[in-house]
């Protein structure tokens, strides 16, 4: 295979993988709390031939930290994060951190997701609410409070922008670095009644299908196009 088809090839592969992140990320639009999927390309040098060859690796995806935009849903127990912390809950997987601030209280008081997955405080511990002690008041920095009495505040954590991220369910997150509490509350904080919504920018992934969809017809017709020559060489040199 000449190192033309080796190139589309690698081409191909690229697209292919960045088709299957839009497509992903245009599935969870309406999902609260959803970091969409980016992927990263790198150029890989190859000197097999001749001449040097630039390939495309298959690329590296990754979790955008952009934020979504907020919507008022007038339920108590729902919270939207202010700057860049998450809230922690207990998972089958461990220790997790979302965006998604959709919770809800259990006959037991116990707070949790709409999963079922136990919301926690900074220090890792399950929240506990008073199931007759009636409506719940949120601050601004995650504390709780029923009937005028402080049961609990909502563990806050920052996660290193250095960190990877991979995906736990849908609005999930497990860093590959521990995560800390969230100390500066001027900067981080929630917003009772309200929920943040996907990052997903539609336009842009339109945008992007149609660049892809594009580019993956043109790439094909490279690939076209060289084989077509090849079997034009191959015809011309056979009767010698």
């Amino acid at each position: 295979m000449q190192p033309t088809q080796y190139v589309s090839l690698s081409g191909q592969i690229a697209l292919q993988k960045r088709l299957d992140t839009i497509a992903n990320n245009v599935a969870n639009l309406n999902t609260a709390g959803y970091r969409s999927e980016e992927v990263r390309f790198e150029t890989i040098l190859s000197e097999a031939s001749r001449e040097p060859t630039a390939y495309s690796s298959a690329g590296e995806t990754y979790l955008s930290r952009k934020h979504g935009g907020f919507t008022e849903t007038g339920n108590r127990l729902d919270v939207a994060i202010k700057g860049d912390a998450f809230l922690s809950i207990n998972t089958p997987a461990g220790q997790v951190y979302t965006r998604d601030g959709r919770m809800q209280m259990n006959e037991q008081g116990e707070l949790q997701t709409l999963n079922g997955h136990a919301v926690l405080d900074a220090g890792g511990a399950p929240i506990q609410l008073d199931p007759n002690g009636g409506d719940v008041s949120i601050s601004a920095d995650g504390t709780l409070t029923q009937s005028g009495r402080q049961l609990g505040a909502l563990g806050l954590f920052t996660i290193s922008n250095d960190a990877k991220l991979a995906r736990y369910e849908n609005s999930g997150v497990i860093p590959n670095v521990p995560a800390e509490p969230a100390l500066d509350f001027a900067r981080n904080g929630v917003a009772q009644g309200f929920v943040e919504q996907s990052n997903v920018n539609p336009v842009a992934e339109i945008t992007r299908l149609i660049t892809v969809q594009r580019t993956f017809e043109a790439v094909s017709g490279t690939i076209s196009a060289t084989d077509e020559r090849q079997r034009d060489s191959i015809r011309a040199l056979g009767p010698s």
